[in-house]
């Protein structure tokens, strides 16, 4: 088996298990912080399920490009740090 495939698995397991925990603490708490984080691990685990179906020959990450730059991964990079960033931004202002 490829080692990078091997690495993938991994990477989904460890992913799917931060996922699922994320959405555990979501229903535990209602705060939008903790909404933007928990939608930040989310779009990150998708992105990595997208890396790996391009990887096996699943999905074309170069079918729609926007100025000759691939849009899906530029949205896999962007969307989960987005997220993160919002999270910390409200945690932030929030008067405690």
């Amino acid at each position: 088996m490829n080692h990078e495939i091997v690495l993938f698995i991994i990477k989904l397991i460890l992913g799917g298990i931060a996922a699922f925990l994320a959405i555990f603490v979501m229903s535990k708490t209602r705060d939008a912080s903790w909404t933007f984080l928990v939608a930040g691990f989310l779009f990150s685990y998708a992105s990595l399920v997208i890396e790996l179906m391009a990887e096996l020959g699943i999905f074309d990450l170069q079918a729609i490009l926007i100025g000759g730059f691939p849009l899906i991964p530029l949205l896999c990079a962007i969307i989960p740090s987005a997220m993160f960033i919002t999270a910390f931004i409200i945690r932030l202002c929030k008067k405690s």
